[in-house]
């Protein structure tokens, strides 16, 4: 099952133990794994068990100002989980987690906040830049709000942001570009516009990227770099224009892209099918023309592919129907008018399929005759289909009819 369609979850192994360099791919691992982080990183934390200590440790008394300026701004917290952010001894504090710095393990410091699930409302202050080995924040579904602020440049060992289920606004918070150790980035479910930074792609290190369900305009850079990421999702969002060839960068790396209800159009570019490592493809839900590349054909790991709600025409390609990992195919909900070989019968392959309203011949539940010719009497060439005015001579595409949202 790939990691987005189990909840596309993340975890925090052995925090305090290899705290600057403790993954290598936070995104390829489950929640299962959160707990026993925070049980490591809470036995941690009981060894810094006296004021004394909490008030001679510059660390941690910096973060003491943090949390008492962080607490000033919380205006609604109804599970009462900051009412013990009270005093000095922070590595006490509900939701914080201390471990021994990675440049002095005789030195507690906070290394990790999670909130996750609190309901808290309230916004991030200026003073969180203080929490300087601060290795990860988790804030999943409360309700934080505002734009991050820029001393966030200040946490150069953290590794893991999860911002996700807030109500963060403004544009896309580039500080995190400045975040070196950064490996693991949610921003999904927030209310984030205006374009992608073409640097975010050429960010090293970064292996999952989540920033569905935003307000995200413009295109999908077509500068995605040398990325290392293996979870990218940029679902419901209005990126519209092509999916760049450049995606063929992630070919090392990349195991799960996810691009539903983007507003992409043009053409699937076949650099998709570069992507060997991939396990889930899902462009459902666009307005993509022409055929289906060939090129997935090579998708050897290829698990789950969903096309659905798209306006391809042509054939379903045998190569990609005998994949040999292939579990799940769905096609519904397009043009095409015919079947390669096994794709006829899928089940026999023990394939999950959904072929309906196509222009498929002796199938059930097709499109009617008229809807089907008025699309495939006038073929996409994707040579010539070109997106964003990047070949000014191309020859404008046929106008095609919006795809039924049913």
């Amino acid at each position: 099952m790939p990691k987005f369609t189990a909840v596309l979850t993340h975890g925090m192994v052995l925090l305090a133990l290899v705290f600057p360099f403790l993954l290598n791919s936070s995104a390829k691992h489950g929640h299962s794994l959160t707990r026993q982080r925070q049980h490591h990183v809470h036995h941690q934390s009981q060894s810094n068990n006296t004021m004394n200590k909490a008030t001679s440790n510059h660390n941690l008394q910096q973060a003491y100002i943090a949390f008492q300026a962080w607490k000033r701004v919380i205006y609604s917290d109804p599970s009462n989980i900051t009412s013990n952010w009270i005093g000095p001894s922070v590595c006490n504090y509900t939701g914080v987690y201390c471990a021994p710095s990675p440049n002095n393990t005789k030195v507690q410091v906070v290394a990790g906040i999670d909130l996750n699930h609190a309901d808290i409302a309230g916004f991030l202050p200026e003073e969180l830049g203080l929490l300087s080995e601060l290795g990860l924040l988790h804030l999943n579904s409360n309700r934080f709000c505002g734009i991050l602020p820029q001393s966030f440049a200040n946490l150069t060992l953290l590794f893991e942001l999860d911002l996700s289920n807030n109500r963060f606004v403004g544009p896309f918070p580039t500080v995190v570009l400045s975040l070196p150790s950064l490996i693991y980035l949610d921003l999904r479910f927030n209310e984030f516009e205006g374009p992608l930074p073409p640097e975010l792609f050429n960010k090293k290190g970064l292996d999952a990227v989540f920033v569905n369900n935003n307000r995200l305009t413009s295109v999908i850079p077509s500068t995605l770099g040398s990325s290392s990421a293996s979870v990218v999702v940029f679902a419901n969002n209005k990126f519209g224009g092509c999916l760049p060839p450049s995606i063929a960068n992630f070919a090392n790396t990349l195991e799960e892209l996810v691009l539903i209800n983007t507003s992409l159009s043009g053409c699937l570019p076949p650099e998709v099918g570069y992507l060997y490592k991939l396990r889930l493809l899902d462009v459902s839900s666009n307005n993509i023309v022409g055929p289906l590349p060939y090129s997935l054909a090579g998708l050897a790991h290829l698990e789950v592919l969903n096309v659905a709600h798209n306006m391809f025409t042509g054939t379903v390609p045998g190569g990609i129907c005998i994949l040999p990992n292939l579990s799940n195919f769905t096609y519904s909900f397009n043009f095409f008018c015919e079947e390669e070989g096994i794709c006829m019968n899928l089940t026999s392959k023990g394939v999950a399929f959904d072929d309906r309203r196509n222009c498929l011949k002796d199938k059930p539940l097709q499109r009617s005759k008229k809807e089907c010719d008025a699309v495939n009497e006038h073929p996409v060439d994707c040579f010539d289909y070109h997106c964003g005015g990047s070949t000014a001579t191309a020859p404008a595409p046929v106008p095609l009819p919006s795809p039924p949202s049913s």
